[in-house]
């Protein structure tokens, strides 16, 4: 009898230890707050006003993420630029940040948004960097690393090689940004397969579709703008009696493609950065 009691007393005493050891482990620091986008793994977003022709501004939408307790009342927040992290000019690439932001009651996520501008013409041949950096302020702590509190926004007006161009470039053929931006224009996507990624092969007859309709429109503009008014994209003729005209959007006047007259052999043909004919 005595053994019995003394198995049932070691047992209280391990529920009672187990109890407080559970008691330890609950929840008891300060709130604090991050940044988190592309999975919070990656330090950089990349943005080009060139996916979105005619736009001055757009903003991207950063969210702000509390490590801790959501509570039933609104809690603010704030988030800097990194002047030393920046290569973006205030009010000139971006419009500048409110003194603080608020954490609504009962949420554990908001996304802040920072309003990037296309306003300057020098986005066309580099890019600039905006950095922001989110702190506590009086209702949340500032513990966090700094390599999850601070992100950078990289933005421009022009294009860069995609990946995928090298699995395709037997039918896009050389790579230039102005082809690059008339295969947006008119291709009806954006992206087109990697050929190396699994059941690739069940992709290639629509992305060989999407490869056909800026090929077809190269060799065919003025057909092109007459079937998709829809589009906002004209032909304009240069007035040098060159025959040559100008290729672009009503929304965006001031970004035109050369569409270049060759008597020779009385065809017309596209232009690139580089002076260059644009063939597929």
């Amino acid at each position: 009898m005595m053994k019995k009691n003394l198995i049932l007393i070691l047992l209280a005493c391990f529920a009672f230890a187990a109890c407080k050891k559970s008691e330890k482990l609950t929840y008891d620091s300060p709130d604090n707050i991050y940044l988190n986008y592309n999975g919070g793994s990656a330090d950089t977003i990349t943005y080009s006003f060139a996916y979105v022709q005619g736009v001055d501004r757009d903003t991207v939408w950063v969210p702000v993420i509390i490590s801790g307790k959501r509570v039933n009342h609104d809690r603010s927040f704030i988030l800097k630029v990194v002047d030393t992290a920046t290569t973006a000019v205030k009010d000139l690439h971006y419009e500048p940040l409110k003194e603080t932001y608020t954490m609504p009651a009962d949420s554990g996520v908001v996304h802040v948004p920072v309003i990037i501008k296309n306003t300057d013409k020098e986005l066309e041949n580099k890019s600039v960097t905006l950095t922001v950096r989110v702190f506590g302020g009086q209702d949340f702590g500032t513990n966090l690393p700094d390599t999850i509190r601070k992100k950078t926004i990289m933005f421009s007006n022009r294009l860069e090689r995609p990946q995928w161009w090298n699995f395709w470039e037997g039918e896009l053929k050389t790579y230039s940004r102005t082809k690059h931006q008339l295969f947006l224009i008119t291709s009806g996507t954006r992206d087109l397969v990697d050929l190396s990624t699994p059941e690739y092969y069940l992709y290639i007859p629509r992305c060989l579709y999407y490869i056909e309709n800026t090929r077809t429109f190269l060799k065919y503009p003025f057909d092109w703008v007459r079937q998709h008014p829809d589009a906002g994209y004209v032909l304009t003729k240069r007035a040098d009696n060159s025959g040559d005209y100008d290729f672009y959007s009503v929304n965006a006047p001031d970004k035109r493609f050369l569409l270049k007259y060759f008597s020779s052999v009385d065809q017309y043909r596209f232009i690139d950065e580089s002076n260059k004919e644009i063939n597929m």
